[in-house]
């Protein structure tokens, strides 16, 4: 939905005092992930409410709950290599953030030349039939459409990577293990393409549903309050990879807070076991939901740099 006169005056005003909030406007350009009501849709949708936490954060700092309609924002590069990424920001599975883990680093990646799709998925507790499975729908869902939209965005459907943050990080990951998954009953012709992402990128990702090294509230989210240990290991993505998981890039900070880095160390092992190519990064420092506006000053800034490089040694990357 759209800010009202008096927040976006506050914002205005702000942004002339706060250098950081100097930004490009946001893309008008989206792309709704389903042809009618979602799957799994019970009664009357979710209505869309966007939170905007810039006054007191000091910079850019949006989530959105409420997500009936979930849909892709579309950042395209001035020069298109072909590459693509389809982004999933965190949010512990009750929000989705929008700027510091979704629209910034899809501003990056456009200006290396990667069209990019900020994706606003539906969150499990807000009323669908299948809760712990409807975020998945829409990342599968995800691939499946920038697959079929190729040609109109200039991309090649055999270089679609997908990137997720915190609890995006779980749903990257699940993506990653879970793309053949029948989650859904086929909508269209999309659906008969594959969901598999040719790269995963996951930053300070939420991995394991069992404690100790659970997210508590993602958990929560995602599987509810007392969940099974036969729910808590179906969704663990690290006990789900196999060989065919896609090739992956992890970027941790050792002193998350948040998500213990044991996260991504667990997933790293999997990746290992199952002879998945993989690479890692663990910062020692960085905290959590850095993104990349936070991480400025730290090691961890660096980490866009890093994941293209990779990406390009694996060729993702390559000259329009």
């Amino acid at each position: 939905m759209d800010l009202d006169r008096r927040t976006l005056l506050a914002l205005a005003s702000t942004a002339a005092a706060t250098p950081a909030l100097a930004q490009a406007a946001d893309p008008t350009e989206t792309l709704k992930l389903w042809p009618g009501r979602p799957p799994g849709a019970l009664a009357a949708l979710p209505r869309e409410v966007i939170t905007d936490r810039t006054p007191t954060s000091g910079f850019r700092d949006r989530y959105v709950t409420g997500i009936g309609e979930p849909l892709l924002t579309v950042f395209r590069p001035a020069r298109p290599n072909g590459a693509a990424c389809v982004i999933a920001p965190g949010g512990g599975y009750i929000r989705v953030v929008i700027d510091k883990e979704g629209f910034e680093i899809a501003r990056r990646l456009a200006e290396s030349g990667v069209t990019s799709f900020v994706l606003r998925y539906r969150l499990p507790a807000e009323g669908w039939a299948s809760p712990s499975d409807t975020p998945l729908q829409d990342a599968q869902r995800a691939v499946r459409l920038v697959r079929a939209a190729a040609p109109r965005y200039g991309v090649d459907p055999a270089r679609v990577a997908f990137l997720g943050c915190s609890a995006g990080g779980h749903l990257a990951a699940s993506l990653a293990t879970g793309y053949g998954r029948a989650v859904y009953a086929l909508v269209d012709e999309a659906d008969r393409l594959s969901a598999r992402p040719d790269l995963s990128a996951l930053l300070y990702p939420v991995i394991d549903m069992s404690l100790p090294h659970a997210h508590g509230g993602s958990r929560t989210a995602l599987l509810g309050a007392a969940p099974s240990p036969q729910a808590e290991a179906a969704y663990s993505p690290h006990r789900q990879v196999t060989a065919g998981t896609p090739p992956t890039f992890l970027i941790h900070a050792a002193d998350d807070a948040s998500v213990p880095v044991e996260n991504s160390l667990n997933y790293l092992s999997a990746l290992h076991a199952a002879k998945v190519p993989a690479e890692a990064h663990i910062f020692e420092e960085g905290g959590h939901g850095f993104g990349i506006y936070l991480a400025r000053g730290k090691p961890a800034h660096g980490w866009p740099d890093l994941f293209l490089a990779w990406a390009a040694r694996r060729g993702w990357l390559k000259t329009a």
